[in-house]
């Protein structure tokens, strides 16, 4: 019996950017959890000239996937081609192209097309690829286009800190700290309310209530990725009104000297038009990225002061 065909699909849009940078936005799959609001983490596993294998965790119709691709980059035809080497049920296979076609020297088309088939060749996995990859296209269409465009003034948005603390203790008790959220409202003075859920193991969602210095408590909702026992890697699916984007990332580290290192770090957008209903109609951009990096910073310390304490008491 002759296997069936696989579905095809193609998705298209027009960007005001020039195709050049809008090829470069798509390549550096390091920022798509910035850019593709369905990714949580993406990272380049393997290169070697312009092919690449990349890894990533996103969001697909509710649930939370990860798979690994091929791609061919040529930057002079303004295309990329990837295939997916390990898929998720019910995704049996799929691959695909971006296609960037300059319009006009600032306007470009973007097709971003699909070929995939189910498990089993199911018709009912298949109408859930259907969706997500409908859904997921044309979210990650519509962002590449926000994305490309707010370019010139979205570093004024952008915010990346990071805090750090050193222990002496291990690497792994840091991580154990930070790997078990659900604890977090026994342990850790600014979290009132915790719900953790991972049905994958290192794949977690973390539902939180955090309670800021001015007593008003903020529900947040994180996808985090967890690679024992060097780095938690997440990105907030539910935000606070003055975040448009929020993506960060734990790291631990041994020094070999009976000593560990433990970095936080964020990277936040700011939501412009919140900014007055969050913080009077006299705060503009510089005294919401002031609050911003206050406040996530201040939890982070907080959670790494407490994480210090339980490393060095298990020396």
């Amino acid at each position: 019996m002759s296997q069936p065909e696989p579905r095809h699909t193609e998705h298209r849009i027009t960007v005001r950017a020039a195709a050049a940078d809008v090829y470069r936005l798509i390549a550096e799959v390091q920022n798509w959890p910035a850019l593709f609001p369905p990714t949580v983490h993406a990272e380049v596993v393997e290169r070697g000239g312009r092919e690449e294998r990349i890894r990533i965790w996103a969001t697909a119709n509710g649930q939370i996937k990860n798979w690994t691709s091929r791609r061919y980059l040529d930057q002079a035809a303004l295309r990329i081609d990837f295939r997916q080497e390990v898929s998720s049920p019910p995704v049996a296979a799929m691959g695909g192209s971006w296609i960037i076609e300059p319009l006009t020297g600032s306007e470009c088309a973007v097709r971003l097309l699909h070929d995939y088939r189910a498990v089993d060749d199911d018709p009912a996995g298949l109408d859930w690829i259907d969706q997500a990859v409908d859904r997921n296209s044309g979210s990650e269409l519509s962002a590449l286009k926000a994305g490309a465009e707010l370019a010139a003034n979205a570093a004024d948005r952008s915010l990346t800190f990071e805090d750090s603390v050193r222990v002496r203790g291990g690497a792994k008790d840091l991580y154990d700290f930070v790997n078990e959220a659900q604890l977090w409202d026994e342990r850790l003075p600014h979290v009132a309310a915790v719900r953790l859920t991972e049905d994958t193991p290192g794949i977690q969602t973390l539902r939180m209530d955090t309670q800021a210095v001015d007593g008003s408590v903020h529900t947040t909702e994180s996808v985090r990725v967890c690679f024992p026992y060097d780095r938690i890697v997440y990105k907030q699916t539910t935000l606070p009104a003055l975040l448009a984007l929020h993506t960060g990332s734990w790291h631990f580290q041994d020094d070999g000297t009976g000593g560990a290192t433990a970095v936080s770090r964020h990277t936040v957008v700011i939501e412009t038009e919140n900014i007055s209903r969050v913080l009077g109609p006299d705060a503009g951009l510089t005294e919401a990225r002031a609050f911003v990096r206050d406040a996530l910073g201040t939890n982070s310390r907080t959670t790494l002061g407490h994480a210090l304490s339980y490393a060095e008491k298990r020396r």
